[in-house]
């Protein structure tokens, strides 16, 4: 967590060219402290999932079409970290958010949060990989945030990179995040290829379960 929230500190700052941006500080705290509250619930009864959650992003049996797209897609956010501070204090594309707008930053940011906490409370084999854990008994979860969509944590980490950039007061960085976010779109494709072939029930989930992302939408 100290590593994860030192990494964003460096995103933000270093680019920034300075130590005083508040908002950064605000979103640091949250994320730290977020950070700590999830492990502490979650940590007594899932702890396979935190071991699964800290692997690597390669892993054997994971197809190569998604070691590809995890680097990718880990690329794209680093861009996207490193853009913000950059927007914020040098490029100015775009006009600043109003206060209001700013603000609802923060309440995208906690809704996002909240959705993929559920999301690993509810299904501990959520793993940062697609792959099949046949070691660990593999199944479908249609519980939860997974009654709603398919890829619950996906729709969570799309709120958690729009809701910082309003809150860090840019909407260039807001629109940028649909890269990373097309990508997660595109891994759903390759994840639900493979849990087709190997995960028993995962078909008939997805006829009970119609939405991948947005409910009603897709």
């Amino acid at each position: 967590m100290l590593v994860n929230t030192a990494v964003f500190g460096i995103l933000l700052f270093l680019p920034a060219g300075t130590l005083h941006w508040w908002r950064a500080w605000v979103f640091l705290a949250i994320f730290f402290f977020g950070s700590i509250i999830t492990m502490a619930i979650l940590l007594p009864n899932h702890q396979e999932l935190i071991g699964e959650r800290l692997k690597g992003p390669i892993q054997e049996g994971q197809p190569r079409s998604d070691k590809i797209l995890i680097l990718l897609f880990l690329g794209a956010f680093l861009a996207w970290g490193v853009f913000l501070p950059l927007d914020v204090f040098h490029l100015h594309l775009l006009r600043k958010p109003g206060g209001a707008v700013s603000f609802s930053g923060l309440l995208i940011l906690f809704l996002g949060w909240w959705i993929i906490f559920l999301t690993f409370k509810e299904n501990a084999f959520a793993s940062a990989v697609v792959r099949h854990q046949e070691e660990r008994q593999h199944k479908a979860i249609d519980t939860g945030p997974y009654s709603v969509v398919r890829h619950p944590m996906y729709a969570g980490a799309a709120l958690f990179l729009v809701g910082p950039a309003l809150w860090l007061e840019s909407c260039a960085g807001a629109l940028l995040a649909i890269v990373p976010v097309g990508m997660l779109a595109l891994r759903i494709f390759i994840e639900e290829g493979l849990l087709r072939q190997k995960l028993a029930g995962y078909e008939a989930y997805t006829k009970k379960v119609r939405y991948r992302l947005i409910p009603y939408l897709w």
